[in-house]
């Protein structure tokens, strides 16, 4: 054997199969959105992205960003409460510039981490209402029950920054209800045809699921892909949006 072959084939034996450029690294936990979410571990954890580098979590990355942006920010209003839904109890909180979490799962572990988040990222204790508070769980009430294709109510981005938050704007500006998208496609409408992983990241750190709809992207091979409040509630929400067949039991 040539030194040329065995180095070829010593290269094919150390490469690992790892997933396609749309297979990105969403993480299916239990009360994962946005500000609640824990960090990813083992093989649901995202490509390593070196501070600097888009995605990155260094002094530049998206937790940079978005730390610098509510360090910046005065003090706000808030209110907060739990809404009973058909995928379980979800925490909505909102300020007066508009609706500002949405939390799967939300039991009295989620609800206590959340709300200690939301006191250090608002500056202060939250006030019994606030009018968006309203608005957001009457409309999501109404979108479980189906009569609501679209989301009206005013939405505060103050939780998410930089690529994530560009986004995810463009998911919810442009992926209407009973639409999909793909991961690559979601990056190609932001200008960055190579993040596809990154796009998928950016769906695990959404601090707005349902009213941000990015259980509306799926892989590209036709299957699902994965979902921060997991893949029964991902299917859930396709089906009543009649992408999926509903359930016959």
């Amino acid at each position: 054997m040539t030194n040329t072959e065995r180095d070829q084939r010593g290269g094919r034996a150390g490469q690992q199969k790892g997933p396609g450029p749309e297979e990105p690294p969403e993480q299916n936990a239990p009360g994962r959105s946005g500000l609640g979410a824990r960090e990813p571990s083992g093989q649901d954890a995202p490509e390593r992205v070196e501070p600097g580098e888009r995605g990155g979590r260094g002094e530049h990355g998206e937790h940079g960003e978005l730390g610098e942006a509510l360090r910046a920010r005065e003090p706000r209003d808030w209110a907060w409460r739990v809404l009973d839904t058909p995928i379980g109890p979800l925490l909505l909180a909102a300020t007066r510039e508009g609706l500002a979490l949405v939390a799967f799962h939300s039991d009295e572990r989620v609800v206590r981490q959340s709300l200690n988040r939301l006191r250090l990222a608002f500056g202060r204790e939250p006030l019994p209402e606030i009018p968006h508070l309203t608005t957001a769980a009457d409309e999501l009430a109404r979108y479980f029950d189906g009569g609501l294709r679209a989301f009206t109510v005013p939405l505060d981005w103050s939780l998410s920054a930089g690529f994530n938050e560009r986004v995810l704007r463009e998911l919810a500006a442009h992926v209407p209800y009973g639409a999909v998208v793909g991961y690559q496609d979601l990056a190609d409408r932001v200008g960055e045809p190579g993040a596809a992983r990154a796009v998928g990241a950016a769906m695990g750190s959404n601090p707005l699921p349902v009213v941000v709809p990015c259980h509306r992207v799926v892989a590209s091979d036709g299957g699902i892909g994965g979902f921060g409040g997991g893949l029964d509630t991902k299917r859930h929400l396709l089906a009543l949006e009649g992408v999926l067949p509903q359930p016959l039991f």
